[in-house]
């Protein structure tokens, strides 16, 4: 089925135009004024709406296991909740078990993946080293379509990455054209300051924050940044959330390094003081790493995110009901760490953002949906309205309204982050692969019609950098024996 969505304004990265869009065989055939529709085809009316490439959210859990239990939100529901809100892919994350094979992982992943009904991809971690993972990541990057490999900091006795690993993988990620990726947190510290803060007697959600410090984000992401310089490696900065952060990300950038930053919606709007709330159950919902911080953290995001210095909007959708949060009842240190919000990103983001005047409608698309498709090498195909693109889009209604509650949003999980939040400006029409799948407050969405999306690798692109890297190596110094002499 074609379809034609008529008299809106067409905004991309780069500009905003009246413009119809017509779809067919689920890639955008045509943008101009005044296109026909043929015969049978269905017609959108945009008028008075905006026609925006959908959102890609960069950094999802869908049914991760992790901390003893397995999140509650699966690839169908949540890719499904991710479609409401006008977001059309998703990449989430591969997490092999240490000694685990990473290739067995992403076969295990892609298995539990086939019932999305959104198009996805896959960061893959590397969680361990062995010249096995050396060899499969090398599958990954050239058969599998992964050219992302993360790295996290944190979690010590489970899934962090010591230093001398994180630097063969990112020596691996330079050989074969691919980004690394870091949670950045200094896991020793955190795991350190989680013993003090227990023999305190703090056991509640209010131990989490103080456990991870500001600090302790602010290095790792220096520590990752100085690992990438001296590799040679682009990086990518998953889920920064203080000034600590944003100084290392922007003086490196200052320095000419490839560094790009991602920040979450959660923590541009929501402070720490929600881990101080009285209801038990309120502050556990919160509990995510990094945590949330100090409101005046908010303002230096959001400029950062203006200035060009954080480059893509996530959620770290990671949903845990309030059963899964109380295993940590007594004991923050055993709450699964996750929130929600793949379903709430554009719209809090065009309310707080665009609605404020921080951000102009080219911004929100960029960072919500164009530079992750640059980054991660699958533009114009995605993140574009452009002719050959696919037809992955949303119509937006700056006027729309919509109160955020758990109680009837799409997401598989019993609290929202943004609960009670009016926001102004929402999807009326989300199109994923040429079909309507959300219109005016109805889901119509398939089970398994969502697609793998492969990611080439950046080979070409980074031989360039290799042999600017070697020419600013200094010539060896020529010494003389003394016995020459």
């Amino acid at each position: 089925m074609s379809l034609l969505i008529r008299g809106g304004t067409v905004v991309t990265a780069e500009e905003m135009k009246r413009a119809d869009v017509y779809v067919a065989d689920g890639l955008i055939k045509a943008v101009g004024q005044n296109l026909d529709a043929p015969a049978g085809a269905k017609v959108v009316d945009a008028g008075g709406q905006y026609v925006m490439p959908g959102g890609i959210d960069p950094h999802t859990h869908m049914q991760l296991p992790f901390m003893g239990t397995v999140a509650s939100e699966d690839f169908y529901t949540g890719t499904a909740a991710g479609l409401a809100g006008g977001t059309t892919m998703i990449i989430d994350f591969v997490i092999p078990a240490p000694n685990t094979s990473l290739l067995t992982a992403y076969d295990e992943w892609r298995g539990w993946a086939e019932k999305a009904c959104a198009d996805y991809s896959f960061h893959v971690a590397v969680t361990w080293w062995s010249d096995q993972v050396y060899e499969d990541m090398g599958v990954l990057a050239r058969e599998r379509g992964v050219n992302s490999f993360k790295h996290f900091m944190a979690y010590k006795n489970a899934i962090m990455v010591p230093d001398e690993d994180l630097v063969k993988s990112f020596a691996r990620c330079l050989e074969l054209g691919a980004i690394p990726t870091v949670h950045a947190e200094n896991g020793e510290l955190v795991y350190h300051l989680q013993q003090e803060i227990l023999k305190k007697g703090i056991t509640g959600p209010e131990g989490h924050p103080l456990s991870r410090p500001p600090e302790v984000e602010g290095e790792a992401a220096n520590r990752a940044i100085r690992v990438a310089q001296v590799i040679g490696n682009p990086l990518y900065i998953v889920h920064n959330s203080c000034k600590e952060a944003i100084e290392a990300i922007a003086r490196a950038r200052g320095e000419g390094q490839r560094v790009y930053g991602e920040v979450l919606a959660g923590h541009l709007l929501i402070d720490d003081s929600v881990y101080r709330h009285p209801d038990w159950n309120v502050a556990a919902a919160h509990v995510m790493s990094p945590p949330f911080r100090p409101k005046e953290n908010q303002e230096i995001l959001w400029r950062a995110l203006q200035s060009g210095t954080l480059h893509t909007t996530a959620t770290d959708h990671c949903c845990f009901c309030a059963d899964q949060k109380a295993m940590g009842r007594d004991d923050f240190t055993k709450i699964p760490n996750g929130t929600g919000g793949v379903e709430d990103r554009m719209a809090v983001l065009w309310h707080h953002g665009v609605g404020t005047g921080r951000l102009t409608p080219m911004e929100f698309v960029r960072v919500t949906s164009t530079a992750a498709a640059q980054i991660f090498n699958i533009y114009p195909r995605k993140g574009s309205v452009s002719v050959g693109a696919d037809a992955d889009l949303v119509v937006w209604d700056p006027k729309g309204t919509r109160t955020i509650s758990a109680k009837t949003h799409h997401q598989k999980v019993d609290y929202n982050i943004f609960e009670g939040m009016t926001v102004q400006g929402v999807p009326s029409h989300t199109i994923s692969q040429g079909k309507v799948v959300w219109e005016n407050g109805q889901l119509n969405v398939t089970r398994g019609a969502g697609r793998y999306i492969n990611r080439p690798t950046f080979a070409p692109v980074f031989d360039a950098v290799k042999k600017i890297n070697e020419r600013r190596k200094p010539a060896p110094v020529q010494r003389t024996s003394k016995a020459a002499q």
